[in-house]
């Protein structure tokens, strides 16, 4: 089941420059799963040592939150658009 997963650009680097690829899965977690296979590194990124996602990213269903969804287990399927967005602090 192909699900469009869009890249930020700090980590462009490890999807070969690619802005959007095409993962499979039936939840974010899932996805998440199958990027790394795809792209060794990337999950290090995203997520921390127990495999959460870090409180500094973000990442949206269809421009759903997945915080205010069932977080990693956010059910997705074909055709759906996932967003992996790194939150941005100043001051």
């Amino acid at each position: 089941m192909a699900v469009t997963v869009r890249i930020p650009t700090p980590l462009q680097r490890l999807t070969n420059g690619q802005a959007e690829v095409q993962c499979d899965g039936s939840t974010v977690s899932d996805l998440l799963f199958d990027l790394e296979k795809r792209y060794p590194g990337i999950k290090e990124r995203i997520c921390d040592e127990q495999g959460k996602l870090r409180r500094f990213v973000n990442v949206f269903v269809n421009e759903e939150d997945i915080r205010f969804m069932q977080g990693d287990q956010t059910a997705v399927k074909a055709g759906d658009e996932v967003s992996i967005i790194p939150a941005i602090a100043g001051g």
